[in-house]
């Protein structure tokens, strides 16, 4: 692997070189080795095109990095100094990609770094809440404890995500089924009654013809179809990574029915439940809401998110700044005002989180109970009015035969 390095010498000079390197523990303890003193360092394994990045660098697989972080929090729990806890647990971990980083945090906290700052060398491989709890249990003294507060934030969160996946995946592979079939009986079977069609020289009805005439379309510019597709979807894809893009999409996302719907009820858990876990980790209430809007997975509600951290700092009340965007659910903004007044802001962010989950949930669940027979029976209408349309000459044919 190649890697990009600031470096300073004893004269103090600062240059810049490429090395190459198995991995970025192996290249710290050569530059050690070498005298220089490492102000920088990138790994080179990204290209940008058009403003869009490619990045080289791959997460961590979200279970082992938990399971790292519960083993951890284990061994700290039983009395095991970090240093030796993560020598054990970057020796036994088998992803390649966690063993890296792992030897990496290992080596600089060997040299003295907090485990924070080794984890958020990283940059965006590990989230803002996880290095903002790193660092307020290393200054409480409760890593331990801080550890396993994220790691169950961490088991909710990828709960939440999974059981929300989970609801669209049927009906999402029953509209791929159904444009599936669509397309075979356009591309394959149409084309074989347009031919007999033809040699009969019979006067076909309107809808038989529209139908032919989209299969000849679809089938004489296939590819081009093909290729404009590809290029649309590119094409939006590198607009949405465009800076402001994505914000406007995940806006837009909000303002959709039922879909927006859930989509802020689940941001407003997930701005909740992290800003609970960083609260409870001892951390001020603006910091956490500015590595919170760093974490929120919609961009425009993080937007609003620094706003209301801005306001908060001047002097604000969390309730009030939430109110007057005017994004989050009024019951929200309620009982955040409640756990205000009486202290208990933590718990009551949890509650919201709670109770939002289990609208979801809910809400998923009936969208399920009806989706399923309605797609069905949107699917049976599409097919048969596709085959009607195919066969109604014949069945013309057979009405004046007879």
């Amino acid at each position: 692997m190649e890697f990009r390095c600031r470096l300073g010498t004893d004269s103090g000079e600062i240059l810049e070189r490429i090395r190459v390197a198995d991995n970025e523990a192996s290249l710290r303890r050569e530059l050690e080795q070498d005298g220089y003193f490492l102000l920088s360092l990138r790994r080179r394994g990204s290209f940008q095109w058009s403003g869009v990045d490619f990045p080289g660098n791959r997460r961590p697989g979200a279970r082992d990095f938990t399971v790292f972080n519960q083993e951890l929090a284990a061994l700290l729990k039983a009395g095991m100094p970090l240093l030796q806890s993560l020598d054990i647990l970057r020796q036994r971990t088998d992803q390649p990609v966690l063993k890296t980083i792992l030897d990496d945090v290992h080596e600089q906290v060997r040299g003295g770094t907090a485990l924070s700052d080794a984890f958020g060398s990283h940059g965006d491989l590990f989230s803002g809440v996880y290095t903002a709890s790193l660092l307020a249990g290393e200054k409480s003294g409760t890593l331990e404890e801080t550890l396993r507060r994220y790691v169950s934030y961490a088991k909710i969160i990828s709960d939440v995500r999974r059981r929300t996946l989970s609801a669209l995946i049927y009906p999402a592979i029953l509209l791929a089924l159904s444009g599936v079939v669509v397309a075979i009986i356009v591309v394959r079977v149409v084309p074989e009654f347009t031919n007999f069609y033809e040699s009969m020289g019979a006067t076909l009805p309107l809808a038989t013809r529209v139908l032919t005439g989209v299969s000849a379309f679809v089938t004489g510019y296939f590819w081009p179809i093909v290729l404009a597709a590809g290029a649309l979807a590119g094409g939006g894809w590198a607009w949405t990574r465009q800076p402001g893009r994505g914000a406007q999409l995940d806006r837009l996302l909000l303002r959709l029915p039922f879909i927006g719907n859930v989509a802020n009820r689940f941001s407003t858990s997930q701005l909740s439940r992290t800003l609970a876990t960083l609260l409870g980790g001892g951390i001020p209430l603006v910091d956490a809401l500015e590595v919170t809007a760093r974490s929120v997975g919609n961009r425009h509600v993080s937007r609003h998110l620094v706003a209301i951290a801005r306001e908060v700092r001047e002097g604000g009340s969390l309730s009030m700044s939430m109110r007057t965007c005017g994004l989050f659910p009024p019951v929200a903004v309620k009982m955040v005002e409640v756990g205000e007044s009486t202290g208990a802001l933590q718990d009551m962010l949890n509650a919201v989180a709670d109770f939002f989950d289990e609208e979801i949930e809910t809400t998923l669940g009936r969208f399920m109970t009806l989706v399923e027979p309605l797609l069905l029976v949107i699917m049976g209408i599409v097919i048969a009015a596709l085959l009607l349309a195919l066969y109604w000459p014949l069945l013309q044919l057979g009405a004046i035969a007879s």
